[in-house]
């Protein structure tokens, strides 16, 4: 499958601080597609480079194979960014801001389009309201439809869906799903790992300005080796069985939360010992890890 978004050996300082440290990847065309990490990982870095706002130190991006810096106008109209910060201009409306928006690409006769992008986003009856008279949800919107003014090949969601509400992320949600259904690249950051775990197929993990990982999301979910055994106390877990110490992830009057590794901790032993120890329980389940586990792993977090 060819590469909607290739990433090259890419460095980024800042004086002596590597924001970026040889990030090298790429971004299969059609694909949804999670970019994750914590705070300070390099993540928003990277998309500012993939959107010519900031220059690599080192490497090069290119969308759809034109490169970033030297093929920019093609690279420029083949993308779409949502960005995290809510960018807006005061002075214009709804209709006039998008209508801006398709200038600036040379769209013209696109009005069908940013009528149903008003439409599906909910804005049609803001359409002619100044962007200061906006909630802040309606202005989130707004930014999504003028990422796809343009109708780009690739879109890159930059925390889509912070500090919104339930009722807009089903929106964005929907909407998004519909336009990768319709084969466009979608790059997903969110701090919501449900989100990703539920959307994405690929999944890269950027730490401390490095690739920590790569991998199609069963495999990465593979990576955890451990799972959760969940008991439901009825007596109290007073002498935890020394053997089982160092697997108690919780523990409370009525619940007990051992973590166990797939290979090497058999459940019949660990309830045999419990059992020995007179910890009684009525109910248990196992609980496998989630992309929460594998992120929280991968970034030394646990």
């Amino acid at each position: 499958m060819p590469a909607a978004v290739k990433i090259s050996q890419v460095y980024k300082h800042y004086g002596n601080l590597t924001a970026l440290d040889n990030i090298d990847f790429e971004i299969p065309e059609g694909c949804f597609f999670g970019l994750l990490g914590p705070n300070g990982a390099g993540k928003s870095t990277l998309i500012n480079i993939m959107g010519g706002l900031v220059r690599a130190t080192e490497g090069s991006i290119s969308i759809l194979d034109n490169d970033v810096n030297q093929q920019w106008r093609q690279a420029r109209y083949s993308l779409g960014v949502v960005p995290q910060e809510l960018v807006i201009d005061p002075f214009f409306s709804v209709i006039e801001t998008l209508r801006l928006q398709s200038g600036y690409f040379g769209c013209k006769n696109n009005k069908e389009w940013i009528n149903e992008l008003l439409e599906i986003l909910q804005l049609t009856d803001k359409r002619d309201t100044n962007l200061h008279k906006l909630s802040g949800g309606m202005k989130r919107r707004l930014l999504i439809a003028q990422a796809l003014v343009h109708k780009p090949s690739v879109l890159v969601l930059d925390e889509p869906t912070a500090g919104v509400d339930v009722e807009l992320r089903e929106v964005l949600w929907e909407f998004t799903k519909s336009l990768h259904k319709d084969g466009s690249t979608i790059v997903l950051t969110t701090h919501y790992l449900r989100e990703a775990e539920e959307l994405c197929e690929q999944i890269a993990i950027l730490n401390n300005g490095k690739l920590a990982a790569l991998d199609n999301k069963p495999a990465l979910l593979a990576r955890y080796p451990y799972r959760l055994l969940q008991l439901t106390l009825t007596s109290a877990a007073d002498k935890i069985p020394e053997s089982l110490q160092d697997k108690v992830q919780t523990i409370s009057d009525n619940e007990l939360v051992l973590r166990l590794h797939r290979d090497h901790d058999q459940i019949g032993a660990v309830l045999e010992s419990l059992r020995t120890a007179n910890i009684s329980f009525s109910d248990l389940h196992t609980q496998e890890p989630g992309l929460e586990e594998v992120f929280m792993s991968l970034t030394n977090k646990i």
